[in-house]
């Protein structure tokens, strides 16, 4: 399987990693369906309380109206476009899935109200560098998991009138 990370996706992650600074913070992942195996990030949420150095607990009460919002935006294209799973940070440890993390994400598919088939977790840190790294691992239901290819989305470049509407020099 094939995740896309749009760079302006990967924008908003450094920008929140940085103010989040050695708390982990996540959220939630919504995307577009492109074709079999590979899917590409359209949207994420940023949940509004930050974890500890070593820990984040998401809370589901921040994840309705995003995802509401996102599937009248998308015209309940669900075959499309839809949730493709969580995100969080370790700042502190290495950008991979903890056996806590793990867990958490097999307890949600087997949840019937989710009815997810699969879900995506992206762990992301900051490198020494200050950029997005960071690694994806895909959850099935029967307990299987097995790690994703995380693709960089090349930045569209913009024209000159264009990087000017956007603050751009």
């Amino acid at each position: 399987m094939k995740i896309i990370l749009p760079a302006t996706i990967e924008r908003k992650l450094a920008a929140t990693l940085r103010k989040a600074g050695q708390q982990e913070i996540g959220g939630i992942l919504m995307g577009e369906y492109i074709e079999e195996g590979v899917y590409r990030v359209q949207e994420l949420t940023v949940q509004g309380q930050a974890g500890t150095f070593a820990s984040f607990v998401r809370l589901a009460k921040e994840i309705v109206v995003p995802l509401q919002h996102f599937f009248r935006k998308t015209r309940y294209d669900y075959k499309r476009f839809n949730y493709l799973g969580e995100w969080h940070s370790h700042p502190s440890f290495l950008a991979r899935p903890s056996q806590r993390d793990s867990e958490t994400m097999w307890e949600m598919l087997q949840d019937a109200d989710i009815g997810a088939h699969f879900a995506v977790l992206l762990v992301v840190r900051l490198s020494s560098a200050c950029q997005v790294e960071g690694t994806v691992t895909v959850y099935l239901p029967e307990r299987i998991s097995f790690e994703a290819e995380l693709l960089r989305e090349e930045p569209i470049e913009l024209s000159n009138q264009e990087s000017m509407e956007h603050g751009a020099p």
